[in-house]
């Protein structure tokens, strides 16, 4: 019987144990997490602020250098979609001179965190050029784009 109580007064204070250290991890998850997502659509905004104001730093920063980009691009609504494949280094080129001009757009920019896991992540952006969905991975300790699938705003939704 002695065995038994001591298994049970065990079993007990394991359970309250637990039961009292569930809230502060749940709570340490809960903060990194929130960092976690705050960083991840630091990101984003990394991404779509270098092509923006002409930083491609900004895109060094926050893309992994073995980005793989695809997109379809449509010039109108009369014209069909084309492909149009990017590297890494297309892609800082684009963020130096795409905007160099100054004369570009740049009110759209919309991110929005899909899922934020510990060490991948996606998110949705809407910017001047289209909608980009970006899958990003945790690289010793910092949120990195990797890939991007996007596509011009649709015909229907061009001015939205």
């Amino acid at each position: 019987m002695s065995i038994s109580r001591w298994t049970l007064a065990g079993a007990i204070a394991v359970l309250a144990a637990t039961t009292a250290a569930a809230p502060r991890v749940e709570a340490q998850d809960k903060a990194a997490n929130s960092a976690d997502a705050a960083a991840v659509k630091q990101a984003a905004l990394d991404y779509v602020e270098g092509i923006y104001n002409v930083q491609p730093e900004r895109i060094e920063r926050s893309v992994h250098p073995t980005l793989d980009k695809r997109g379809f691009y449509k010039k109108d609504a009369a014209t069909p979609y084309a492909a149009m494949p990017m590297t890494y280094e297309q892609l800082v080129k684009l963020a130096a001179s795409w905007n160099k001009d100054g004369k570009r757009d740049l009110s759209r920019k919309e991110i929005i965190v899909l899922d934020v896991l510990d060490q991948t992540a996606v998110v949705k952006l809407v910017a001047n050029w289209g909608i980009d969905y970006m899958f990003l991975g945790k690289f010793d300790g910092t949120w990195k784009i990797t890939q991007i699938m996007w596509q011009s705003h649709p015909p229907s939704r061009a001015g939205s």
